[in-house]
């Protein structure tokens, strides 16, 4: 029992041992921290001027203008560099010492301050603390002879410290190095403004930031482009001061900043700040066509004078604002949020298309309505094409109708004006109906409301050039010379180009390709399957060529598609270079389609016209009642069916001789006949 007592208090010591040298240990570190520091932390936390000497040269003077910037007063009036002054505050709060010794013993071994370069020192730092106005003055002499460290006098004038090269490295900053070269100093995401004014316009270009979207609020209102305003944006922050005028730089003619119109005032407001440079005169005579220019220029409520170097592309940019950094695109259009699309023309019925609902992640879908004509039924529409012509309509722009123009042509045209133009009977009327957008007071009971349509007209001058507006905006546009060919109203040409796909358990068990109107005429192809017979074997009979047209067509009779409509009535005539001729071909097809119920049998014709060309051919259906251009797969299989047999092949080849005539001497041989489709 007593062992155990014993080794007890044994632990218990060496416990109390251990956790005494631990907080010695901590004493022995927060002492020699103490030691260490140069400066008290209050004098470095919160530091609102700095005043820099290096040898002979002026004091430079900087003081803090904002929560992190700085500026320097003296000798000239320009924004700091926050990397080289926060460089230098960093220093002054870490400086610290690998010794100290007192000015008297130094005096007391017949030393004295210059043999530690403090004399006259190399380098002066004052600072002046929040609160304070009395600057603490740090000079920093020479290095020691080794450890690559410094001499510095304390604010004092009593003690004599070394330190580390951090400080004196921080400080040896000239004044280029110390100022900022940048103009702007708000990010261009940080920007909510762009104000624009040049000395030969009264009127102010304004660009407000609205969201995600800019708008020119003066001196019109309308929409801005946000590519264009912040590329404008990134070409000012990328400005840089060029060289700085001293007193005797000012040319005698001037600057052009000392009225009050210089040739370009730009101010950027944003981030609780606003920054305004003014634009002067050129430095030297411009040069047609140069990169850019050089001119004088200034900031607002900063004296200094200094140049500015200018891509003339923004220059020109930024003096014709109010065109440059408009939005040319017509409608503010989202294409996936247009749900009906209305189109009118003179003398035309007006077409109306809808996007029909279809699962999350499915195309989009849409038909042409055709309850204009009682009981006549909706069709589905081509959706890409729809699309496309979405597309086509947000990306309709103002385009200038020559070099030199403007696609602006009017901002506020009065009635006779709108006459003019031929807006009285336009040539286009397009609406647009969108789904409602988002909003932060909707809610699933009070959803957002829906926008007004948008409605689009477009419409020919006096002169033929197309100009477009938008119902009620004022602004006219100048659009490209083929906008109208891309906005056809005729509902055939949205209609869905597939006619019919076969289900998979329906089959073709009969062919038949005749001349129409001819009953004496032999069948150009004809065959019904027996039972028990495949259509593999029946084309192995054929030639190679035959079976293969034969084969294209049933693939295309399975899936059956326009490459375009020219009717949506069925007509007993068919219109062949300007003149109405009748079918040529008549082809049959037999569906037989197997089920619960047995085999049901029907039948589907196609009559065709003559091949009118190297890709047109017509066909009609009374079954889907339309009259369409066939596909370039059926088409040249048809052609290899019909004309196939009078092909006369190629052309012989005249046979050589080994003493080639020359192309001059050689006799012209008879190029074989093409002949005329039939």
């Amino acid at each position: 029992m007593r062992t155990k007592f014993t080794l007890l208090l044994v632990f218990l010591n060496v416990a109390l041992f251990a956790y005494i040298l631990h907080v010695r240990q901590e004493w022995i570190t927060d002492s020699a921290r103490i030691r260490d520091t140069v400066l008290p932390g209050d004098q470095t936390a919160d530091i609102q001027a700095l005043t820099l000497g290096l040898g002979d040269s002026p004091p430079i003077e900087l003081r803090r203008s904002g929560q992190n910037a700085w500026s320097i007063i003296k000798p000239v009036n320009w924004p700091a560099n926050p990397n080289a002054v926060s460089h230098i505050i960093n220093a002054l709060q870490f400086l610290k010492h690998y010794a100290v010794f007192n000015v008297a013993e130094v005096a007391k071994g017949g030393q004295h301050l210059a043999d530690y370069g403090l004399e006259r020192p190399a380098i002066t730092l004052g600072f002046v603390p929040a609160g304070g106005t009395t600057p603490i003055t740090l000079r920093i002499g020479a290095e020691t002879k080794v450890d690559n460290r410094f001499y510095l006098l304390s604010p004092d004038g009593t003690q004599i410290h070394i330190i580390g090269k951090e400080l004196p490295e921080s400080l040896h900053h000239d004044l280029d190095q110390l100022r900022t070269d940048a103009l702007f100093t708000i990010p261009v995401i940080g920007v909510r403004s762009l104000s624009l004014q040049a000395a030969n316009s009264s009127a102010r270009v304004r660009l407000q930031r609205d969201g995600a979207r800019w708008t020119i609020e003066s001196p019109i209102r309308t929409r801005a482009s946000k590519p264009e305003a912040e590329l404008a944006l990134n070409a000012l922050n990328a400005l840089r001061a060029g060289h700085f005028l001293g007193d005797r730089d000012v040319p005698a003619e001037g600057t052009g900043l000392k009225g009050d119109a210089p040739f370009l005032r730009i101010t950027l407001e944003g981030d609780n700040r606003r920054e305004t440079l003014l634009i002067g005169q050129p430095v030297s005579a411009e040069k047609p066509g140069a990169a850019e220019t050089v001119r004088y220029a200034q900031l607002e409520e900063r004296t200094q004078l200094f140049t500015v170097a200018i891509p003339s592309l923004v220059l020109d940019t930024l003096k014709n604002a109010q065109e440059t950094l408009r939005e040319t695109r017509i409608l503010d259009l989202t294409p996936a949020a247009v749900t009906t699309l209305t189109l009118r023309a003179p003398g035309q019925p007006a077409l109306l298309l809808q996007r029909l609902e279809v699962p999350v992640g499915s195309p989009p879908a849409w038909q042409i309505d055709r309850s204009a004509t009682p009981g006549t039924p909706p069709v589905p529409a081509e959706a890409n094409l729809v699309e496309q012509l979405l597309n086509r309509l947000a990306d309709l722009r103002a385009t200038p109708p020559s070099p030199g123009t403007s696609g602006f042509v009017a901002d506020a045209p009065d009635q006779d004006a709108l006459e003019k133009l031929g807006f009285n009977l336009p040539e286009r009327e397009i609406t647009l109906t969108l789904t409602p957008g988002d909003s932060a007071a909707a809610t699933p009971a009070t959803p957002p409301p829906a926008p007004a349509p948008l409605t689009l007209q477009i419409a020919l001058g006096a002169g033929g050039s197309p100009s477009a507006r938008v119902l009620g905006q004022t602004f006219v546009y100048a659009v490209p010379a083929d906008t109208l060919s891309g906005l056809p109203v005729a509902a055939r040409f949205y209609r869905n180009r597939l006619l019919r796909t076969l289900p998979e358990g329906a089959q073709i068990t009969g062919l038949t390709l005749t001349p129409e109107g001819d009953s004496a005429a032999a069948p150009v192809y004809t065959h019904t399957l027996a039972a028990g017979e495949t259509w593999a074997q029946v084309l192995a009979a054929e030639p190679a060529g035959r079976r293969a047209a034969l084969e294209q067509v049933f693939a295309q009779l399975r899936t059956l598609r326009a490459k375009q409509f020219v009717s949506e009535t069925f007509t007993d005539t068919v219109m062949v270079g300007g003149t109405a001729q009748p079918w040529k071909y008549r082809l049959e097809a037999t569906l037989t389609l197997t089920g619960g119920t047995g085999a049901q049998t029907s039948t589907t014709t196609l009559l065709l016209s003559e091949r009118t060309g190297g890709g047109t051919q017509f066909a009609g259906s009374r079954e889907f009642g339309v009259v369409f251009e066939l596909e370039q797969p059926l088409l040249d299989a048809l052609w290899t069916l019909t004309y196939g047999p009078r092909d006369p092949g190629p052309p012989a080849v005249p046979a050589t001789t080994n003493s080639p005539a020359s192309p001059e001497t050689a006799a012209p041989t008879a190029a074989a006949p093409v002949p005329a489709a039939p």
